[in-house]
């Protein structure tokens, strides 16, 4: 059994996290996100970090030091995120613990990749877009379908 850490900001971006749910059965799951209400949705399996963005400068650095205890305390065999911050924050020191790393762009970024999926290339052990004419073949890739 693998121990996998998801992650998610809130909205879409958990939306679409939840979408992969199936693709986790059988594992030990721990999801991430911004909003305490998301328990609804998957229990006591829930750990919840700070909401910032790069304009919050004191909450970010606070959601940072969150997540790097989590995926120390955890030490998760893959880590899996649908954006935004805690999700790169996740991949950083997912990577950093040795743990597989996979980032999936937003649907919602359809012209261009969002500025955490442009950053979590160099983290990311599969870097993906949802979007076929946004891959590259340097990546992200396009794996098809969308969540």
């Amino acid at each position: 059994m693998k121990k996998i850490l998801a992650v998610a900001s809130g909205g879409g971006h958990w939306v679409q996290l939840m979408r992969l749910r199936p693709a986790f059965v059988g594992e030990e799951v721990t999801f991430m996100t911004t909003n305490a209400g998301y328990a609804q949705d998957v229990g006591n399996a829930l750990v919840v970090v700070e909401d910032a963005s790069l304009w919050e400068k004191i909450k970010l650095v606070k959601m940072f030091l969150q997540v790097a205890w989590c995926v120390f305390r955890l030490r998760p065999d893959i880590v899996i995120t649908t954006g935004a911050a805690p999700g790169f924050a996740a991949i950083v020191f997912g990577k950093a613990f040795g743990a597989r790393t996979i980032w999936i762009d937003s649907i919602a970024n359809s012209e261009e990749l969002s500025m955490s999926g442009q950053k979590a290339r160099r983290w990311s052990d599969v870097w993906l877009t949802q979007w076929e004419h946004l891959a590259r073949p340097q990546g992200p890739e396009y794996w098809g379908g969308v969540l």
